[in-house]
């Protein structure tokens, strides 16, 4: 069996023999393998039903993430886009979908909103066309990447490698952490984007290297440290701030488990959290982070990175970090075969927000208003992220699952495990990839 699917999802856990991780709840987790962990949440739901007509959102496990991967580097866009095309004309002529002409459906991806929004039918073009489909408009789409113009997706954390059994698996790491000695001011793990005129990267990495206040792991290509989990989660563990700049997009998996380990987040953009995980972020962005404008650091006109952080008062860097790992249980996704007692974890807020969302829209449909959300995307904006995925990554077999679909409401949710749309085989993600993660 394919080793990231293991403990229903998870991957294979993760030994604590360098002292870093607990001894229990740690697994070696794919950052773009969402779909099935969140799948296997939602069926956990508290309350389930049968009946559809008293579900207040339509759950459509689609595996979308895991679909568009299969075909990411071909040059085939009819196969790219053949399951994603099947689903939504198998899901428009459902009763369910005309209650509400979908507005009550959500669907998860496990990968970034880019790999679902080719513009074009050119073979050679990037990703699928989900995003293209009028009726995925309807929809509530979660992605752990969101597009910066759309507002009918919504950007989740990426998932972790902590996967806590029961509340005191997360209360221990928290109370752990708040006793951490962080003998660096901050830190950066990741390798530069020399394709990339406009990363800061380089910049970051020159300056970490050159203070003896930052910890410094720069990763190369294909360098297999920067793969394991417990280099750089003792490296976020031992900072007050870790640094975030955009990768091959804008987020980074890296933002949480720096989260995860007590560090203060620094980002450069406000696509990186701002914008994105608006369900599980604080509002007051400078609570819990630190932002500095790229151009700053590009420019070298401002004060750079370390002088910018040594001149926050000491009492607000410990308040900052207390509030970090207030956020820990919002952040992170709970083991699927057990369920936390009374700590919520990303999938109930991410539930929440949803059902709230259909709420108002059904609202706004009982009072004829207009629920559709609005796409406005412009070349310009697609071309400048376009050179992001010009890249070569090796993949590997994931496994084969089912389409299937559910029915979530605040109090009850049903999830239909007999209603078997198709049967996607060979599902394909990257267990080797830097991409998002560094």
């Amino acid at each position: 069996m394919c080793p990231y699917l293991v403990n229903g999802g998870l991957g294979a856990h993760l030994d604590n023999a360098d002292g870093v991780f607990a001894d229990e709840g740690w697994y070696a987790t794919d950052h773009f393998g969402l779909d099935v962990i969140f799948h296997a949440r939602v069926r956990q739901y508290e309350c389930l039903t049968n009946d559809s007509s008293l579900a207040a959102a339509v759950f459509v496990p689609y595996y979308a993430g895991f679909d568009v991967v299969r075909h990411l580097w071909s040059n085939n866009a009819t196969a790219k886009d053949a399951a994603a095309v099947e689903l939504v004309d198998w899901l428009t002529r459902r009763p369910e979908w005309r209650a509400m002409g979908g507005r009550d459906h959500f669907v998860m991806s496990g990968r970034t909103a880019w790999d679902h929004q080719r513009q074009t039918d050119s073979d050679s073009e990037w990703g699928n066309k989900l995003f293209r489909l009028p009726a995925v408009w309807n929809m509530t789409v979660l992605l752990v990447e969101k597009l910066p113009w759309t507002d009918f997706d919504f950007a989740v954390p990426y998932p972790t490698y902590f996967h806590p059994a029961k509340d005191a698996d997360v209360l221990q790491w928290q109370q752990r952490m708040q006793g951490m000695k962080r003998d660096f001011l901050f830190s950066f793990a990741g390798g530069e984007r020399p394709g990339d005129p406009n990363s800061i990267r380089h910049h970051l990495i020159r300056e970490c290297g050159a203070s003896s206040f930052c910890n410094l792991v720069q990763c190369h290509k294909s360098e297999k440290n920067c793969l394991a989990p417990s280099t750089f989660m003792r490296v976020f563990q031992g900072a007050r701030f870790c640094l975030q700049p955009p990768g091959d997009t804008y987020t980074r998996r890296s933002a949480f488990d720096a989260i995860l380990a007590g560090c203060v987040p620094v980002f450069f953009h406000p696509d990186s959290a701002y914008r994105q995980y608006k369900w599980h972020l604080p509002d007051d962005r400078d609570t819990y982070s630190v932002f500095i404008s790229e151009e700053d650091v590009r420019s070298g006109n401002a004060s750079s990175v370390e002088e910018t952080l040594r001149q926050i008062p000491l009492e607000v860097v410990e308040r900052m970090t207390e509030t970090v790992i207030g956020l820990i249980p919002r952040l992170v996704y709970a083991d699927p075969r057990s369920k936390l007692e009374t700590l919520r974890d990303a999938v109930d807020f991410t539930v929440e927000a949803v059902i709230d969302r259909v709420s108002k829209l059904r609202k706004e449909m009982d009072h004829g208003a207009s629920a559709r959300g609005h796409l406005t995307q412009t070349a310009t904006k697609i071309d400048i992220i376009s050179w992001k995925f010009n890249i070569e990554i090796n993949i590997g077999i994931i496994g084969s699952m089912h389409i299937l679909i559910g029915f979530p409401k605040p109090s009850i949710v049903r999830v239909y495990d007999d209603m078997v749309h198709r049967n996607v085989a060979k599902y394909l993600i990257m267990p080797e990839s830097t991409m998002n993660m560094w």
